[in-house]
């Protein structure tokens, strides 16, 4: 019979520290590409948005069987019509996703505004709270006026995440490498 090696915590580390450095560089990789690309970034993004409502949709169907559930097959089937609607439709949803993401900015800002009033007389941080809000409205209508500027804003955010990701990988793979 073939001995079986036990993996002794040293060694353990070596391979996540392997894996770190290999993730690390992938995603910065990725991240620097996704920067660069932002249209074609937007595009995979609303690609992923369908997929995932059909995933869940299928989810959902699965779920109902064993449930019986009615309601939630009627979800998963909207979920799939959705999805597909989506994937079939790649430029609404890309062409959607700023103006999204620009509501999303008018909302978050306006509760900045409405919380900084509130708390006017209670806090010392209502100044900053007033200057965010101003400034995600603002941006929301920059947004609403240029989209670009949002589908730049989207794919950027999700870049420089990416590559922060990915440099934390690259530090952990230092790190782990030290002990």
């Amino acid at each position: 019979m073939a001995e079986q090696k036990n993996m002794t915590l040293s060694e353990a580390f070596k391979s996540a520290e392997i894996w770190s450095l290999c993730i690390g560089i992938i995603m910065i990789i990725l991240g620097i590409y996704i920067c660069a690309n932002p249209v074609m970034s937007l595009v995979a993004l609303a690609l992923y948005i369908g997929a995932v409502f059909i995933v869940s949709g299928i989810g959902y169907s699965v779920s109902s069987l064993s449930q019986e559930s009615a309601w939630k097959l009627f979800v998963g089937l909207f979920n799939i019509l959705i999805g597909l609607f989506l994937v079939a439709n790649l430029g609404i949803i890309t062409a959607s996703l700023p103006a999204v993401f620009a509501m999303w900015c008018l909302a978050i800002g306006t509760i900045h505004i409405i919380r900084a009033f509130r708390s006017y007389k209670n806090s010392l941080s209502w100044c900053g709270s007033l200057t965010i809000g101003c400034l995600g409205i603002l941006f929301s209508f920059l947004i609403i006026i240029h989209p670009a500027i949002g589908a730049f804003t989207i794919t950027t955010l999700i870049g420089l995440y990416i590559i922060m990701y990915g440099v934390f990988s690259v530090i952990e793979y230092w790190y782990l490498s030290k002990i």
